[in-house]
């Protein structure tokens, strides 16, 4: 990983991940020489579909000029091109790799920290301090309205034409339910209430567990802030824009209100 670009062996049948036989002669070049000399080895990802992942990440060096065959490709840019197990695997390494990269020395003395024996953790061997990857949370939801229409708004980073539902990260002190309540507000002016819990997914790009709700339209207009979304509006079944990729939270949320009201 270099950041949220994963290193990806060109095929005919489209970016894959490498096997490890095809990458470990080159894991000096492709870290740096940062694994070989002992620092930042690579890091046990779990089992998906009866194979092993490791993440490890990537010097700058050779992510502006990868290896014969390898390239970079951002993690955003497979949505919809690999399945959803491929792409959790991509987002542990995403945040694991950060994680060790910032904790290899302790936030309270500096001393070098270590791997803690039975738990993904780093601890620090001179003042005893403990350090766990971060999850932040983020909530996300889908907003209906007494005519059937739901809500969906346009971040200034999105595509042209492309919706989705308000989402946002939970501030500390609050509940999900009111985290809801403010992102809804801040972002797009209205209120909401009625809310309902529909699902979670662990979501890479912000290393964090994304909960969905659903909830219903209780007042104000619309107004977005122009700069982080850059318009808001409401739609009906039969007249959804651009949407997120199946493999998104957001869009099971909107295809499971196609099929079914939401109270």
């Amino acid at each position: 990983m270099h950041g949220t670009d994963v290193l990806v062996e060109d095929s005919a049948g489209g970016p894959v991940l490498p096997r490890t036989e095809r990458v470990e002669p080159l894991l000096a070049e492709l870290t740096g020489g940062v694994a070989a000399g002992g620092g930042v080895q690579p890091i046990a990802l779990g089992h998906s579909g009866g194979r092993a992942y490791f993440g490890a990440g990537a010097s700058a060096a050779v992510r502006a000029a990868p290896p014969a065959g390898l390239s970079f490709v951002p993690v955003r840019a497979l949505l919809g091109v690999w399945d959803e197990a491929a792409l959790d695997v991509v987002g542990r390494a995403i945040a694991l790799v950060e994680f060790e990269g910032l904790h290899r020395f302790c936030g309270r003395c500096a001393a070098a920290t270590e791997p803690k024996a039975g738990e993904r953790a780093r601890r620090c061997p001179s003042c005893g301090a403990t350090f766990h990857p971060g999850i932040p949370p983020a909530v996300i939801v889908v907003v209906e309205r007494d005519d059937g229409r739901i809500l969906l708004a346009r971040n200034a980073r999105f595509p042209p034409g492309m919706f989705s539902a308000v989402a946002g990260f939970v501030e500390v002190g609050e509940s999900l339910e009111q985290a809801v309540c403010r992102e809804v507000a801040e972002e797009v002016g209205i209120r909401i209430d009625r809310l309902r819990y529909f699902g979670s997914q662990p979501w890479p790009f912000g290393r964090s567990l994304m909960m969905g709700f659903l909830a219903r339209y209780s007042g104000g207009e619309v107004a977005v802030d122009g700069i982080e979304i850059a318009e808001a509006r409401w739609f009906s079944r039969d007249d959804l824009p651009i949407l997120p990729s199946r493999v998104s939270i957001a869009r099971r949320m909107i295809d499971a209100w196609t099929i079914s009201a939401l109270h």
